[in-house]
C-alpha cells in the first residue's frame, strides 16, 4: 500500500460520543490511523478514550493529542499529515451559550476556524467533515404546526431541507452557523473537499447524555435509576432520532462520494420515519421498563424548535444513504451500552477508570 493510500485521520473531539464512535468504527473497520484530538472536557469521555485504548491495543494505530481547539498552535500540527479531518468538538447546548456566549463563540467558531486554516495550510486538501445542527433554522417560524393529545407535527411538510433559509435564533444557532459557512466558503475559495452535516438529534452507545444534550439517552438514563425527569414545555415536541451507527455510515458514504458531496451541506437525522415526542419517549420507556416513569413540567426554554424532522433526501440522492436503525432499536442499543457498563455512572469507580487513563494517556502526544 502507498503512503498516500494509507487513510490518516485526525478527529477533533474524538473522545467525544460521535468522535469516539466514529474512532472505534475506523479502529475496528479499517487499517486507518486515528489521531484523537480532546481536551477531555466533558463527562464521560475519558471512560470513552480508555474504551478506544483496549480497541488499538498493539497496533500502534491510535495516537492521543489532549489539546484544545481554541489554541491555533496546538490544532496546526495535528492536521499537519492527515488525509481526513472530522471537526466534532464543539460547546453544544443552547442554554450554555445563553449564560456564556464568548465561550461558545471560542469554541464553536474560532476553533472551527483554527481547524479550516490549519487544513489550508497543510497545502494537500484533505477531506473535511463538520458537524453542525439543526439550530441554525431558528424557530422554523414559516411552518406551520398542527397538534393533537401526544405530539406536534408539520401541517404541509414532511421535513426540514436545505432549502431552509438560516435564521439562528440563538448564540448557540449563531456560531455553529457561522462556522457551517466558513468550511461551506473555504471549500469553495481554497478547493477543500469539505462536507457540512447539520444534524437532528443523534442517539446511541458511549453518549452520557443531560438535559441540554443527548436527551433521549438522558430519559433512558434518568428512568433506569430512578431520577427525577423535567420536561420544558407541554411535552408535545417533536425530533426525528437518528442512531449513531447510522451517521458513522453517513460519514463513511460522503468520503466515498468526493466528486459530489465536497462543498455540500447536508441535513442529517432520522427522517420522519424515526420521529418521536418527549411525552411517547416516556411511553417508549414505560414499555421497557415495566413500570411508570414519573416527571414533572417546567416552562419551555428559548430557541426551543416545537418540531424538527429532517428531510434527509439530498443526503440519499447523492449516495444512497438512508437511516436503517429504528428509535426503539436505537433505545435498546443505549439500554444494552448501559448496561454493560453500568460501572461508568458510578462516581467512585469513574474516579478509578480516569486515574487508569491517566497512566495510558502519559505515553500520548
Amino acid at each position: 500500500m502507498k503512503e498516500k493510500d494509507i487513510r490518516s485521520v485526525v478527529i477533533f473531539g474524538g473522545a467525544g460520543f460521535i468522535g469516539s464512535n466514529w474512532a472505534h468504527w475506523l479502529l475496528e473497520n479499517t487499517s486507518a490511523k486515528v489521531h484523537v484530538f480532546d481536551n477531555l472536557s466533558r463527562q464521560g469521555v475519558r471512560y470513552n478514550l480508555n474504551s478506544l485504548w483496549k480497541v488499538a491495543g498493539n497496533s500502534e494505530r491510535l495516537k492521543v493529542t489532549i489539546g484544545d481547539i481554541r489554541q491555533a498552535a496546538e490544532v496546526d500540527p495535528a492536521v499537519r499529515d492527515a488525509n481526513e479531518v472530522y471537526q466534532f468538538a464543539a460547546q453544544v447546548a443552547v442554554t450554555t451559550s445563553m449564560a456564556d456566549p464568548q465561550t461558545d463563540f471560542d469554541i464553536n467558531l474560532r476553533g472551527t476556524f483554527n481547524v479550516l486554516e490549519a487544513v489550508r495550510k497543510t497545502g494537500h486538501k484533505p477531506f473535511m467533515l463538520f458537524t453542525s445542527t439543526n439550530k441554525v433554522y431558528g424557530e422554523l417560524t414559516n411552518y406551520k404546526v398542527v397538534s393533537n393529545h401526544s405530539r406536534y407535527r408539520f401541517k404541509d411538510v414532511a421535513g426540514v431541507s436545505e432549502e431552509q433559509p438560516v435564521d439562528f435564533h440563538s448564540p448557540y444557532g449563531c456560531s455553529k452557523g457561522a462556522a457551517d459557512q466558513y468550511v461551506r466558503d473555504y471549500a469553495r475559495m481554497f478547493d477543500i473537499p469539505a462536507v457540512v452535516f447539520r444534524m437532528s438529534c443523534i442517539a446511541g452507545a458511549r453518549q452520557f447524555g443531560n438535559e441540554d444534550q443527548g436527551w433521549v439517552a438522558h430519559f433512558l438514563y434518568s428512568a433506569r435509576q430512578r431520577n427525577p425527569l423535567v420536561i420544558y414545555g407541554d411535552g408535545k415536541q417533536v425530533r426525528d432520532v437518528l442512531c449513531v451507527d447510522d451517521l458513522v455510515r453517513a460519514f463513511e458514504a460522503v468520503r466515498l462520494n468526493p466528486k459530489i458531496t465536497r462543498g455540500q451541506i447536508y441535513n442529517v437525522g432520522g427522517g420522519p420515519e424515526n420521529t418521536i415526542s418527549l411525552l411517547e419517549l416516556l411511553t417508549e420507556l414505560e414499555d421497557l421498563l415495566g413500570r411508570k416513569v414519573p416527571y414533572m413540567k417546567d416552562e419551555p426554554r428559548p430557541g426551543d424548535q416545537l418540531v424538527y424532522i429532517t428531510d434527509y433526501g439530498k443526503l440519499q440522492r447523492h449516495t444512497g444513504w438512508k437511516p436503517k436503525v429504528s428509535v426503539r432499536q436505537t433505545l435498546l442499543r443505549i439500554q444494552n451500552w448501559w448496561e454493560q457498563n453500568r460501572e461508568v455512572f458510578e462516581p467512585s469507580i469513574l474516579r478509578e477508570s480516569i486515574d487508569s487513563i491517566a497512566l495510558n494517556l502519559s505515553g500520548a502526544a
